[in-house]
């Protein structure tokens, strides 16, 4: 028996935040997780400052109804991209692999994918995934893990590994 995604779309970017872009990255993640069979439980648009998006991360981690929350942004080398250091400031455990596969297997397709910094990791039972901010890079990476999602976010919640599956 399968676990049901509830998952929060949570875009990092200071331009669509102030309403100067429009959130491409985040409605490209939002379609791919409903194509994936997820409920999108909530999305949000917040600036590039470390502690709201901290804060936010945490809010909707500790959630009783979400056990997914996947940013877009904020992962790479530029002064204002603080996705990473916010992710790590509130998860309680790294999940590392997630975030080496991702780069890895984008690493085939352009090599820009090697400046990513994006940090996994879970807090109260939920996963919580960074990825790129840009549609193509919301793909991509989102293509990486797919495939071990659901598994990924049963075993954060809990379950056991035969339910898991």
């Amino acid at each position: 028996m399968g676990i049901q995604i509830r998952a929060v779309v949570i875009t990092v970017s200071d331009r669509c935040a102030r309403g100067e872009r429009e959130d491409l990255s985040g409605e490209a993640l939002a379609g791919l997780l409903l194509d994936a069979g997820a409920e999108v439980a909530a999305r949000a648009i917040l600036s590039d400052d470390p502690e709201p998006l901290a804060a936010a991360l945490r809010a909707y981690a500790d959630r009783d109804d979400v056990n997914l929350v996947v940013t877009t942004g904020g992962t790479g080398l530029s002064p204002r991209d603080n996705t990473p250091e916010a992710t790590r400031a509130v998860v309680e455990r790294e999940v590392p692999g997630l975030s080496e596969a991702m780069r890895a297997e984008t690493l085939r397709q352009t090599p820009t994918a090697m400046l990513s910094r994006a940090v996994c990791g879970v807090r109260s039972g939920a996963l919580v995934v960074n990825l790129p901010g840009s549609p193509r890079g919301v793909r991509e990476c989102f293509a990486v893990v797919r495939p071990v999602l659901a598994h990924a976010v049963a075993l954060a919640a809990g379950r056991a590994h035969e339910d898991a599956k």
